[in-house]
């Protein structure tokens, strides 16, 4: 895998990022002495794909790379992704291949996208994933982007995407928010999307968010909501939609309270929809469970434990 981030730190040199650029690096390499058991087996994987350049290159209404390819070096293609399954965010579209990821976040992306303008932006992408969202950011026409998520395995898909787009303004980092430098203040946007209900202290990781942006930044963040009033937060006892490490439903109203109080004005909502079984759900390039075995069988109003069913809201606030 390509992992040298000169670029990063020559793309990042006259603004308020120039001194951290500089020393990811060294951190990308100790975190890489560090690793993880199947890292070896995954950047194996990513070095295998044929050398392949696109003659075309559409990222503005989905992901796609189009080029001669014959049906040999596809299928050698084809396989070295799969060997990375699983595939959560996408889909990806490359020489022909569909990778039909666990998530539709094409649609999500639909619902954001007409509210916000990225001409020229400075972007983090907070959890990132394997950064799907990051190259629908550029074809958005976004200056640079820096994706942070600390999953090695998304981490590696990522790789094998940037391998067919290595001069692209775009880097992720295997890293969480809690390493990033206090006051770090240089992006012009910061998203969050899928992370605040993952968080034991969601304020703290608003507060989080807010750091990493210029005065008047601003923040696209993407969550699990409620309905409710502004006192309305589901702290679910145990297992919400079978995942443990969701902490805190907010509903809108309660969340704009708290997007007000870590200090974000301008603050709306732009789209809630509840996630349907069309939305999220297995595929060949994700064999695990997903959202139909997650809620109700007779009522895909509510979760298997009885919860409501993941409903998901918008909001774009500026930083004060």
């Amino acid at each position: 895998m390509n992992l040298d981030l000169t670029a990063l730190a020559r793309h990042m040199a006259h603004t308020p990022l120039a001194a951290w650029s500089q020393a990811q690096q060294a951190q990308l390499d100790a975190r890489l002495a560090v690793g993880h058991g199947d890292l070896p087996r995954w950047s194996r994987t990513v070095d295998a794909l044929p050398a392949l350049t696109p003659q075309a290159v559409g990222l503005s209404d989905s992901f796609r790379l189009h080029g001669e390819c014959d049906d040999t070096t596809r299928e050698s293609i084809r396989q070295a992704l799969m060997g990375l399954s699983p595939w959560r965010k996408g889909p990806f579209e490359l020489f022909g291949i569909h990778v039909d990821s666990e998530w539709r976040s094409d649609w999500k992306w639909s619902r954001v996208s007409p509210h916000l303008d990225l001409q020229g932006k400075r972007i983090l992408d907070v959890g990132c994933g394997n950064g799907y969202y990051m190259w629908r950011m550029l074809g958005a026409g976004a200056d640079s982007v820096v994706g942070i998520d600390p999953n090695w395995l998304f981490f590696c898909q990522f790789q094998a995407m940037k391998r067919y787009l290595p001069d692209a303004p775009a880097w992720h980092l295997p890293i969480g928010i809690e390493e990033l430098p206090a006051r770090l203040e240089g992006f012009d946007t910061v998203f969050s999307m899928g992370v605040l209900y993952h968080r034991r202290s969601p304020i703290d990781h608003l507060l989080e968010l807010r750091d990493c942006l210029l005065k008047g930044g601003e923040l696209v963040l993407e969550t699990l909501v409620i309905e409710g009033d502004r006192h309305s937060v589901l702290v679910p006892e145990d297992r919400y939609a079978q995942m443990r490490n969701v902490w805190f439903l907010p509903s809108v109203a309660a969340l704009e309270l708290w997007l007000r109080r870590a200090g974000f004005e301008d603050i709306r909502c732009v789209d809630v929809s509840v996630t349907s079984i069309q939305e999220q759900r297995s595929t060949e390039w994700m064999r695990y469970q997903s959202l139909p075995d997650f809620l109700d069988a007779d009522d895909h109003g509510k979760t298997i434990e009885g919860l409501p069913a993941p409903m998901r809201a918008v909001i774009v606030a500026r930083k004060a």
